[in-house]
């Protein structure tokens, strides 16, 4: 089975399933921020209602307003990427450390967890956002710059990912 994380927040705790199986190398990527506690203590820094919340930037954490939030990422280094048992690297990206794209079957559906991006090739690194409603516009399938990789789905506590969805940023 899946590795399961588990998101608590000032709005109460979520669980996501993380789909090793379906996004390796992204789904292994978010495991291994979440494990040297990269999350900790992150803001949410982008609501857009009926659309999306999005988070994992690390300058979030000092000043959730700050100009510098949304453009931040992980530092350069290696993961281990537990779907494929293989090592991964982040290199150097715009605002942080970047990994390589894959392109995984789900779609960006209702309570999906999709990787953040720039709208160019290979420039996701912490960032991700939930799907609060079907977002197939976003789909690796679809023609456009907008193509975010799906690596999880919230398995509990909608309820709390809504009442994020509605909160002020």
């Amino acid at each position: 089975p899946d590795p399961v994380a588990v998101f608590e927040t000032t709005a109460g705790a979520f669980r996501v399933e993380m789909w090793l199986g379906k996004a390796p190398r992204t789904a292994s990527n978010f495991l291994d921020l979440c494990a040297t506690g990269f999350y900790d203590g992150l803001h949410v820094h982008r609501v857009v209602e009926d659309f999306v919340v999005q988070l994992g930037c690390p300058h979030s954490r000092e000043d959730p307003f700050g100009q510098m939030v949304g453009t931040g990422g992980p530092e350069v280094g290696t993961y281990h990427n537990y779907g494929q048992n293989v090592t991964e690297r982040r290199w150097k990206g715009l605002g942080g450390a970047v990994i390589r794209d894959e392109y995984p079957k789900p779609s960006n559906t209702r309570f999906t967890l999709s990787m953040a991006n720039t709208g160019e090739k290979n420039t996701g690194g912490s960032q991700f956002f939930i799907n609060v409603e079907d977002n197939f516009e976003l789909d690796w399938s679809t023609p456009g710059p907008a193509a975010h990789p799906v690596f999880g789905r919230i398995v509990a506590g909608e309820d709390v990912v809504l009442a994020m969805a509605r909160a002020a940023v």
